[in-house]
C-alpha cells in the first residue's frame, strides 16, 4: 500500500505528496508502538503467583511511561545525554522486575536502584 506517491492518479483525485520529514515521524511511531506492543500486558505469561503478576503489571506500567518519555527527548537540550539516561534506566529497571515477575527469583533486583537512578538523572536532563 502507497501511502505517499508523486505521480498524478488518473481521474479527478488530487496527487498526495509527503510533508516534509513525514516519512521520518511515520518511522518514529512504527517503532514506539512496536515498543508498546512488545510491552503489552497480554503476552500468555505464566507467573509463579500473584505478586509476580501484580510486579509485571506495575513494571510494565513503568516500561510505556518511560518509552512515552522518550519520544520527548529529540526536544530537549541534551538530547543524546537524556536518551541514553532514559534507555539505560528503563532497561536496568525494568529488567530487573520482569524477570524476578516472571521467574520469582529476586536475585538480580540489586540492579533496579542504579536504573531507578538513571531514570531521575534522565528526567532531570529532560527538563533542563
Amino acid at each position: 500500500m502507497r501511502v505517499c506517491t508523486s505521480r498524478k492518479p488518473p481521474g479527478d483525485v488530487p496527487s498526495l505528496r509527503c510533508a516534509p520529514g513525514s516519512r521520518r515521524a511515520l518511522g518514529r511511531w512504527r517503532r514506539a508502538l512496536g515498543l508498546v506492543t512488545f510491552a503489552s500486558p497480554y503476552t500468555g505469561a505464566q507467573f509463579p503467583d500473584a505478586y509476580g503478576k501484580e510486579l509485571f503489571d506495575k513494571t510494565n506500567r513503568h516500561h510505556f511511561l518511560h518509552s512515552l518519555a522518550l519520544l520527548g527527548v529529540p526536544h530537549c537540550r541534551k538530547p543524546l545525554l537524556a536518551g541514553l539516561l532514559l534507555a539505560s534506566g528503563t532497561t536496568l529497571f525494568c529488567t530487573s522486575f520482569y524477570y524476578q515477575a516472571l521467574s520469582g527469583d529476586p536475585s538480580i533486583q540489586t540492579l533496579a536502584p542504579i536504573g531507578g537512578s538513571l531514570l531521575i538523572l534522565g528526567w532531570l536532563a529532560l527538563a533542563l
